[in-house]
């Protein structure tokens, strides 16, 4: 099915208001499109978009479908919602974000990037680089571009893409330009195994048409490029691979590295601190370097980036803490925070994790119980089951069971509610220098509000 996304095309978006599809309604709307849209939640965004044009609806009502050509929906939404279902009933045309993203395809090339975790910091990178380089990119990703503007934009030149392989979600996406950051176990009650996962991403890469480059540190990076029926070039702190990463220095706030590859040599320096963002720029950096942009615009853009939000992000001073947010998850987010904070001269780490839907907590219970080496205490509260049934009932606790049986040196409570997340860091946050609020979920929010509702 083909369908023209042009200006005068009247779209409604179901679930406009999470992170990626927020995005999408802000470039449509930028595209001129008449566009529409409603949403369970996220009021304030909602109104942010309501002030652009769009018209939004909170709650979801088969009223709520206007006279329109295409009915989008975010991959949370649930094939049975009630929008969806008079859509249908209608005849209007439906596409799911894949589809979607395969029609922008058609209008501009792609330059995206993908992996399990980094995509929006990566992405964030590629766009202040094209910026610096002078360049009017349309984007989609996952959350605003600091410094730059908001996750959704419609330009005159290529389009750069956080590439989300959710759901299935990049199955029909052929790419220009690919940066793949990493690849481990996520997403598995719709992929079924490591296995399956590994063969979408190495299926993406043979689909690109342009350069590929991947983080040649990673393992599951690797795989994927092994078996795809293409060149890749590799990026690494190794020296097997076509460009590498050395000299590298980290600091509390930003670091700095040597690039070296292609006949080339340069030194760049970050806003933000941690190897996996050197990893993540060296990635970019390359990808920009296969396109074209000098090495002045790359050193330029990426000095300029000062992080994406809920990344790393520090939120506030509470007594003897530092206390940052990290939208960490999965297991390497986990294991890449802590290092940045230990890299970063934090030597008692509290970290407060809230684990992130049911069928990736029970899935990696495994792999979370060993990811939290070098927390002095991990907090870990229930689970965020963002809409997922839970039908056995399964509860953060099993994290924590886990993590007492592997983690003999850093102490483990089990804190279900916010109100005893706050309870404990009352307790201890005066014998510690960092407090790291780990959750893709509201485990920031409500623990600050919490914090500052009992100490303004």
């Amino acid at each position: 099915m083909v369908v023209e996304l042009a200006r005068g095309t009247r779209v409604h978006i179901v679930g406009v208001a999470g992170a990626g599809m927020s995005g999408l309604a802000r470039l449509l709307v930028e595209m001129g499109c008449v566009v529409s849209g409603s949403d369970a939640a996220n009021p304030e965004v909602l109104d942010e978009l309501g002030a652009l044009g769009v018209r939004t609806r909170q709650g979801h009502d088969a009223g709520n479908v206007p006279t329109c050509d295409v009915v989008m929906w975010s991959p949370a939404v649930s094939p049975d919602n009630v929008e969806l279902l008079e859509a249908r009933r209608r005849g209007v045309t439906l596409l799911r974000r894949g589809e979607t993203l395969r029609e922008l395809a058609r209008l501009q090339r792609v330059i995206g990037f993908t992996g399990t975790h980094g995509k929006t910091t990566a992405t964030s990178m590629m766009v202040h680089v094209r910026h610096a380089a002078g360049l009017d990119d349309s984007r989609l990703l996952g959350a605003d571009v600091t410094g730059v503007g908001p996750n959704g934009h419609y330009g005159v030149d290529d389009l750069i893409l956080e590439i989300d392989e959710s759901y299935g979600t990049f199955e029909l996406l052929c790419p220009y330009a690919l940066g793949v950051l990493n690849v481990e176990a996520d997403h598995l009650d719709h992929y079924g195994t490591l296995e399956n996962l590994e063969l979408a991403f190495s299926a993406l890469i043979e689909r690109t048409t342009g350069p590929v480059v991947i983080w040649g540190d990673d393992e599951g990076s690797r795989r994927v490029a092994s078996t795809a029926q293409r060149q890749v070039i590799s990026v690494a702190s190794t020296s097997a691979a076509d460009y590498h990463v050395g000299h590298v220095e980290l600091a509390r706030h930003g670091a700095s590295f040597e690039l070296a590859g292609g006949g080339d040599r340069v030194r760049i320096a970050l806003g933000v601190t941690g190897f996996h963002n050197v990893a993540n720029a060296a990635v970019v950096a390359v990808v920009a370097q296969q396109l074209g942009i000098s090495n002045e615009a790359l050193v330029s853009g990426l000095a300029s980036f000062h992080g994406a939000p809920r990344r790393f992000q520090f939120l506030r001073h509470w007594g003897t803490a530092d206390v940052y947010e990290d939208y960490a998850h999965l297991p390497g987010e986990i294991i890449a925070t802590l290092r940045a904070a230990k890299a970063a001269g934090y030597e008692r780490i509290v970290a407060v994790f809230q684990p992130h839907r049911v069928t990736r907590t029970t899935n990696l219970v495994a792999s979370f119980a060993s990811a939290f080496d070098g927390a002095c205490e991990v907090i870990v509260t229930d689970i965020y089951d963002a809409g997922e049934p839970n039908p056995l009932g399964v509860t953060g606790e099993i994290v924590a069971d886990a993590l007492r049986d592997v983690n003999k040196t850093a102490n483990i409570v089990y804190a279900p509610s916010v109100a005893q997340v706050r309870d404990r860091l009352e307790q201890i946050h005066y014998d510690h220098d960092a407090i790291l609020l780990l959750g893709a979920g509201d485990i920031a929010s409500s623990v600050i509000a919490a914090i500052e509702g009992s100490h303004p």
